[in-house]
């Protein structure tokens, strides 16, 4: 005898993935507050190019037409956060650009200085996110992997059937 578990009524999974973004925007919205990133903190953020509500130049869209890594460390500017997105100026070969990204959009965001790293399950696309590479902004050129003993949170709330 299997015992199955029920589908359930609350969307648990749902919520966790919106708290965990809420936290991206509460590191951002203090980085906001200050007007620096405090001691060796920066940031890798990656999200779905196409995802609605993001707004980027179009030479980004066709050189990371499904996700891109952006890079806030040294070199950023104009950052605004608010419930749904934030926005940064961020340059690209030498060339400037605002980005608006909503949290939605958001499918990793780590801090290597504390090695602290959280993943989201993709909003839309396929099961298996293809490689993509970093957007090469022109901050730190290296995105670090998960080590051992990272403060990785990964959530998968998907079911065996």
């Amino acid at each position: 005898m299997t015992e199955s578990v029920p589908d359930s009524l609350i969307p648990y999974d749902d919520i966790v993935q919106e708290a965990l973004r809420a936290v991206v925007g509460r590191v951002l919205g203090q980085v906001q507050e200050s007007g620096a990133l405090p001691g060796q903190h920066h940031f890798y953020i990656t999200f779905k190019t196409q995802a609605p509500g993001v707004d980027i130049p179009d030479r980004l869209i066709e050189r990371f037409p499904d996700e891109m890594t952006i890079v806030m460390q040294h070199r950023y500017w104009d950052l605004t956060v608010d419930s749904e997105r934030f926005s940064v100026g961020l340059s690209f070969n030498q060339i400037p650009s605002m980005l608006v990204i909503p949290f939605s959009a958001i499918t990793g965001f780590h801090d290597p200085a504390v090695n602290f790293e959280l993943r989201f399950q993709a909003t839309e696309g396929p099961e298996t996110p293809e490689p993509t590479d970093h957007g090469e902004n022109d901050g730190d050129k290296s995105l670090p992997g998960a080590e051992d003993g990272s403060n990785v949170v990964a959530v998968d709330f998907k079911r065996k059937k």
